[in-house]
């Protein structure tokens, strides 16, 4: 273990702006701030890494290096698939993750998005902006089916709420269990749904498991949602699938490339809404994701289990 002045154990953190607040902690850690560039030379001084900046690829590239490596890892989001490397995976080293912070908001924003879909919203902002006035008829929302694929907190959490609004959702996870569909009903629930939303974590199962059958499969008044990793879609056969109406819209908060340069034709896809990894970003989450750092700190500092440890070789925490 690394030894800091009197015997403290060594923070270090991977900034990102605004910097977490470790008011708690001081006086029983030494803390280290670091960027992308100097991670890897930093990284044998640390006992725990904080991943604050959790856009970052930096510990995928750092990790294999030379010397001693932390023994905890905890990453300010959802997803890990933007550190996990083979040597991390094969590592002793516990990573956890910010479960519980994101889940709520996740699922108030695939309602948003729901509802602005089934109401044709965007057509009516562009009336607006453009003085016109068009008269439509929207959707109803309730009464209609919705396939959430992913199964954690976040796939929970979407269920529910979608289930407020008088859809019936179907939930699709990596095994089945009691209120979960396992994979082999996947496109038999595609056949039938509304609404897809795919929620699922980034793992060698999953990418690219949206692809030019799975959108073939799916109703053509069927829409999209993707707010779980942008390499869950195949975005050209997402493209094709609008082009060609196999399916009536598709939103997509993640993408597989972030952020999306201004040149990418996705931006001028028919029936696709774009927003910037937002889903889950509420006035507020820097708190909550300090505050959560700090009760896990406290937990490692007493020799107490950690709480959203990862496993590694899924990729994501499991479930109970």
């Amino acid at each position: 273990m690394a030894v800091g002045p009197a015997h403290l154990p060594t923070l270090l953190v991977l900034d990102a702006d605004p910097l977490p607040r470790l008011g708690r902690l001081t006086g029983r850690v030494r803390v280290l701030h670091t960027d992308e560039a100097s991670l890897a030379a930093r990284l044998p001084e640390a006992d725990v890494l904080l991943v604050w900046d959790f856009t970052s690829r930096a510990v995928r590239a750092a990790w294999p290096g030379a010397g001693p490596r932390p023994g905890w890892v905890h990453t300010a989001s959802a997803g890990v698939d933007h550190l996990l490397c083979p040597e991390l995976t094969a590592s002793g080293t516990v990573v956890t993750n910010a479960r519980g912070i994101f889940e709520e908001p996740i699922a108030e924003y695939v309602a948003a998005l729901v509802l602005a879909m089934a109401k044709d919203l965007p057509r009516t902002w562009e009336s607006q902006r453009q003085g016109e006035w068009r008269h439509r008829e929207g959707a109803r929302v309730a009464g209609t089916r919705a396939v959430v694929v992913g199964s954690g907190p976040i796939g929970r959490a979407i269920a529910r709420t979608l289930k407020a609004l008088g859809v019936t959702a179907a939930v699709v996870g990596r095994v089945p269990r009691t209120g979960i569909h396992g994979p082999q009903d996947l496109d038999r629930l595609l056949a039938r749904a509304d609404w897809v939303i795919a929620a699922a974590p980034l793992t060698d199962a999953t990418r690219g498991m949206f692809d030019t059958r799975r959108f073939g499969v799916m109703q053509p008044s069927a829409r999209f949602v993707n707010v779980g990793r942008g390499p869950l879609v195949d975005e050209d056969a997402l493209v094709r699938a609008l082009e060609r109406r196999w399916i009536a819209g598709a939103a997509l908060d993640v993408l597989t490339e972030e952020p999306l340069p201004p040149d990418s034709p996705l931006w001028r896809v028919p029936g696709l809404l774009i927003s910037p990894h937002m889903s889950g970003d509420t006035v507020g989450r820097w708190d909550e994701l300090g505050a959560q750092f700090v009760d896990l700190f406290e937990r490692w500092a007493a020799g107490r289990p950690l709480k959203n440890v990862v496993d590694k070789e899924r990729g994501y925490v499991p479930g109970h």
